[in-house]
Order: structure tokens, then sequence, then C-alpha cells
């Protein structure tokens, strides 16, 4: 009789999969992903946005997340790229892409994202958002710019909330268990180094 391998609670993939392999999982993932990707593209070209990319950019990265989590993901990079789309369509409207102002502006976003309450990622959000509004290149006004990154990403924001609640991941979910067992591990090696 082979020996039993003793596993930590909540680290095998197949028992909370129910039947479904990781394999099927990943399909599942995938096919979830590309349906939510596509649709943010369709919609952005229905709104004949100039590029529409950033509306599946923004789908890519809410959908890899469970409901909870796209939840706050999503809140946090629509204060950020809002706040991102004002200061730096402010800023290119009145000054310009200099490296000064860029650089103050990026600090002004910092102290907004702090007074709304935001969290790092709104002010990575909002940053990238800024730099973009500010520094590429384009022959339309900045408040254009600004409001077509905003508009891009919060269609890519919308699908992906939209789908991840009529189409939960479970794969996503599954994972989870082996992911919180990884931490609890990572935390008592690092108070028991602290020791």
């Amino acid at each position: 009789m082979p020996a039993q391998v003793s596993r930590p609670a909540g680290t095998d993939l197949l028992a909370n999969a129910g039947s479904k392999s990781p394999s099927s999982l990943m399909l599942m993932h995938s096919a979830r992903t590309a349906v939510a990707a596509m649709v943010s593209l369709l919609i952005a070209h229905l709104f004949r946005l100039p590029e529409v990319y950033w509306s599946a950019i923004s789908t890519l990265v809410i959908t890899q997340s469970s409901l909870g989590a796209a939840l706050t993901v999503s809140w946090q990079r629509f204060v950020g790229t809002l706040l991102g789309a004002i200061v730096g369509g402010m800023a290119a409207t009145f000054f310009g892409p200099q490296v000064a102002v860029f650089g103050a502006t990026v600090f002004i976003l910092g102290l907004l994202c702090m007074l709304t309450r935001s969290d790092h990622s709104a002010y990575r959000f909002g940053g990238i958002t800024l730099a973009i509004v500010m520094l590429v290149p384009s022959t339309n006004p900045a408040w254009r710019i600004a409001l077509d990154r905003f508009t891009e990403t919060s269609i890519g924001i919308g699908v992906a909330l939209i789908l991840t609640m009529l189409w939960p991941d479970k794969a996503a979910a599954t994972l989870q268990p082996w992911g919180n067992s990884l931490s609890r591990i990572q935390n008592a090696t690092s108070v028991g180094l602290r020791r």
C-alpha cells in the first residue's frame, strides 16, 4: 500500500474544483478572458474611440480577479484613471509636456489620491493615464486625449465587471486557497526568521 502524503488544507486543487481538472479550469478562464477582451474592443469601436486597445488592457487586468477582488481593483483603477485624466488634461492644456510640470503633476496626483483615500493601485493607474495624456504626442487637444483614455478604460472596467458577475472565474476561486496556504507559510517563515 503506497504511503499517504499529507497536504496542508486547501492545497488540493482538484478537491476544491469538484470534478473539474486544472486544465479544464484554465480552458474556461482563457475563454472567459478572451470573450471579455473582444466585447470590450467591440464596444470601444462602437464609440469610435481612437485607441481601443486601452479598453482591452483594462478588461484583461480586471478579469484576472475574482468578483470581490475585481470590484476593489475596478474602483481603484476608475478613481486613478479619472484623477490622472483630469490632472494630465489640465497640465497638458496649460503647460504642455514639460519635464518639471510632469514631475509636479505626478506629485499632485499622489496628493489627490491621498485626499480621496485611494490606494497605491489608484495612484499607479492614475500615473499611467497622466503620462499618456501629457507625454504621448497627438494632434488632438489634451482634454480630448484625457476624455478618450478615461472612456476607453471605463469601458474595459465595465465589461470586465459585468462578465465577472455573469461568468464567475472558477479557476481563480480554486487557486485562492492554495495562495492563502502559501501566504501562511511565508508569514510563519518570516516570523521565525525575526525571532
